[in-house]
């Protein structure tokens, strides 16, 4: 077993969300390559829309606070975005939004800087959510996030999955959970441990 933590998370809500399954076989493949891993569910830690208001009046709220310490507290990330209108969510960016923010006597970006990130993404079209990727990539890099080439899209995901969650095609299982062993594999490195 490794030093490296890693936190996965999906950007969506529904239960019976696509990447909420997808995220579980990503954190299996991180496992597997040595790594202590934190499923998160953003459903648990509902924080309000982004208002510069509210940071100037009460800093930042509870539950953004507990989202950002998680962050920090991992050395990467592994995110399972579905795509809305050929973006990521409402709920992932205003996540990402919250946990960019500065508190006092902190660096800048402290949760994203020198960070990993792994995407995969699971949607019922065609294209698989790559699309909302791309945009996720964007946004991640920007930040400071070094965002690992590998990922996958698994497209029409209504019918993907087998009832216990695994992906019905075996190249696809393992072209996820392979995204999983990279960010810790990269994260090792970062680190300067063997896994």
């Amino acid at each position: 077993m490794s030093n490296v933590r890693i936190v996965a998370f999906a950007g969506s809500l529904r239960s019976g969300s696509f990447n909420k399954k997808l995220i579980r076989i990503a954190a299996a493949g991180a496992r597997a390559a040595g790594a202590a891993v934190t499923e998160i569910d953003l459903r648990d830690i509902p924080m309000p829309l982004y208002d510069g208001d509210i940071e100037r009046e009460h800093g930042l709220p509870p539950n953004a606070k507990v989202f950002k310490r998680l962050l920090i507290e991992h050395h990467g990330f592994l995110i399972s975005s579905p795509e809305y209108n050929s973006a990521v969510s409402a709920v992932l960016k205003n996540a990402i939004d919250w946990a960019s923010r500065p508190e006092p006597n902190e660096p800048a970006l402290v949760a994203y800087k020198g960070k990993v990130a792994g995407l995969v993404s699971a949607c019922p079209g065609h294209l698989g959510g790559i699309r909302g990727l791309a945009v996720l990539r964007s946004i991640l890099s920007n930040i400071g996030v070094i965002v690992i080439p590998t990922q996958m899209a698994i497209s029409r995901a209504n019918d993907a999955f087998e009832p216990n969650g695994d992906l019905k095609d075996e190249r696809q299982q393992a072209a996820v959970e392979s995204v999983g062993a990279e960010v810790v594999s990269i994260s090792a490195k970062l680190l300067g441990v063997i896994v």
